[in-house]
């Protein structure tokens, strides 16, 4: 029992496969000829979802969270794609309380073969008054960012920020403001990236919970600019 429990939180190489093969056969008889294998794939991510949700539980308030709140569903929304290929390439879920539709910064897992999986969070498509926000934060006190995303373990686990970025200075900004580079950013997001070897180890789940724990008091401080003011403001 104890090594059936074990598998269902872990991935195996049989969904990786899948997925390949989904990306060369991306059509509905396929994807129905291969029905079983796929509910054998969605199995696991059920599982993973499961354990994660369980390790950050202690430190994120994902009470009532379960994991159909945090799975995307494989089927893609094709009405205004000129692709018109009806599945995902990735398995994917994202963590914050209620799930997916949580409105707040949240982790991200993408499970993707070839070495295309990844952790990600942070600010991405942020709407103009948050980006805004973020911008005024910046300008006032950037250090504290600065303090998390420059931490050594920080960097070590996402060396790099991913997102789009001005060319020139945004409006109200002067060109020779020492805080240049974070005031340009239009999106702040991180990403630590999985091998397919990394995915298919038995301590994946660690690994995850590893780098949620490292990009929390990012994503806390996104949180406090973008909504926890805005909700106090609210109470008071």
């Amino acid at each position: 029992m104890a090594k059936q429990s074990a598998s269902k939180s872990t991935f195996t190489a049989a969904t990786l496969e899948f997925m390949r093969e989904l990306v060369q056969n991306n059509n509905r008889d396929w994807f129905q000829e291969n029905r079983s294998r796929y509910d054998a794939a969605k199995a696991e991510l059920v599982g993973v979802t499961e354990r994660v949700l369980a390790e950050l539980s202690p430190f994120e308030p994902l009470a009532n969270t379960s994991p159909k709140d945090c799975i995307f569903r494989i089927n893609r929304d094709i009405r205004f794609s000129k692709d018109k290929a009806p599945y995902k390439s990735n398995l994917a879920f994202a963590i914050g309380p209620g799930g997916r539709h949580s409105g707040r910064i949240d982790y991200y897992v993408h499970i993707q073969p070839d070495n295309q999986s990844f952790l990600g969070a942070g600010m991405w498509q942020p709407t103009p008054a948050n980006l805004a926000k973020f911008r005024q934060e910046v300008d006032y006190n950037a250090q504290e960012l600065k303090d998390i995303i420059e931490a050594p373990e920080f960097k070590a686990y996402f060396p790099e920020a991913h997102g789009e970025t001005l060319k020139v200075m945004p409006k109200g900004y002067s060109a020779d403001h020492p805080e240049i580079e974070l005031l340009r950013r239009k999106e702040l997001f991180f990403m630590h990236r999985y091998t397919d070897k990394d995915v298919l180890k038995p301590n994946f789940v660690d690994e995850i919970v590893k780098g949620c724990r490292i990009i929390k008091p990012y994503c806390d401080l996104l949180n406090y600019l973008f909504y926890d003011e805005k909700e106090e403001s609210i109470t008071l």
